[in-house]
């Protein structure tokens, strides 16, 4: 089977920028205490006429003219998301609709803070199967639509935003720039993080979370490099979830990936839940901090206390 690999990755963020010293005018809180405990300094904000399908819409845009390609080629769209309020059309159908795509087939992906990873694995799936050629794939999430702006503990952890990759078939002969898959879940403890009720507000047991997330997703994590065939020294960069500066930073030193570099987005965007690691992805690509063809794991867990990972080639 012929693998895939990304041709070129893209973001969008709000503009409205929310400080920690603005949250401390709605809730109890401050600078400092929300910074100690998880290293969120800014968030974006989307306003009320910024649906999700608008923000990746507008980061999907970006990947495709980064990648040289226009949206009738396209032949697979999967959003991640999980703040759709509507149910049909998706959101994936709503994004090919504003790009003006003839006729592609659309899937929406639900696991949360892991839909990103999760919808890159189906989208190589797909090239490898056969059943599709060229793939938009997008990470969006209007995380402030389900948030209650009374609770401290959540309101100060959340922002807005998408990213999106452009997945295509490699040539015959070339190497996949896509690595195999490693997920799962603990389906048992799915109600440590939830996006529940009427209207829908976001919560979670922070502390059961943190423990599951460093002491389990390490072991996990290398393991996803194993499957690419790669140990973690040989990294060049680690996205992972953007949720918490006080996970990401003791799990990516407990993965060993000592030459990579990290990224760290969440400082200012917050956790954007599935948009987190294609807009931090697309940052490094950005800026060059990583180059075309470097090997980076992507790393999404959260939400369902579902994870995914794969090492995945630079665009």
């Amino acid at each position: 089977m012929i693998g895939s690999r990304i041709a070129a990755v893209g973001h969008y963020q709000p503009a409205r920028v929310l400080t920690n010293e603005d949250l401390a005018g709605m809730v109890e809180t401050s600078d400092e205490w929300i910074t100690s405990r998880v290293g969120i300094r800014t968030r974006h904000v989307a306003g009320p006429d910024e649906p999700v399908d608008e923000l990746a819409a507008h980061a999907a845009a970006k990947a495709l003219a980064a990648a040289g390609r226009a949206p009738a080629e396209i032949d697979l769209v999967l959003v991640a998301t999980s703040t759709a309020i509507d149910r049909s059309p998706n959101m994936a159908a709503r994004v090919a609709a504003r790009l003006g795509m003839p006729g592609p087939a659309v899937m929406d992906i639900n696991v949360v803070c892991a839909g990103f990873t999760h919808a890159l694995a189906t989208a190589d799936h797909a090239v490898r199967a056969g059943g599709a050629s060229r793939v938009l794939v997008v990470g969006a999430d209007k995380m402030t639509d389900v948030t209650d702006w009374t609770d401290r503990t959540t309101c100060v952890l959340v922002g807005d935003g998408a990213g999106a990759a452009v997945v295509e078939a490699c040539a015959p002969g070339e190497e996949a720039g896509i690595g195999p898959v490693l997920w799962g879940s603990v389906p048992e403890m799915g109600h440590a993080v939830r996006i529940e009720g009427t209207p829908p507000r976001f919560a979670q047991e922070g502390q059961s979370v943190y423990r599951w997330a460093a002491t389990q997703l390490p072991v996990v994590a290398r393991q996803a490099c194993e499957k690419a065939g790669l140990a973690p020294e040989d990294l060049a960069g680690v996205v992972l979830h953007q949720a918490n500066l006080r996970i990401i930073e003791p799990l990516a030193r407990r993965l060993g990936a000592v030459n990579a570099v990290v990224a760290r987005d969440v400082i200012e965007s917050g956790n954007t839940s599935a948009a987190s690691i294609p807009l931090a992805f697309s940052k490094l690509v950005e800026q060059g901090a990583v180059s075309s063809g470097d090997p980076v794991l992507l790393f999404g867990f959260g939400g369902n206390l579902s994870y995914a990972g794969q090492v995945v080639r630079c665009p």
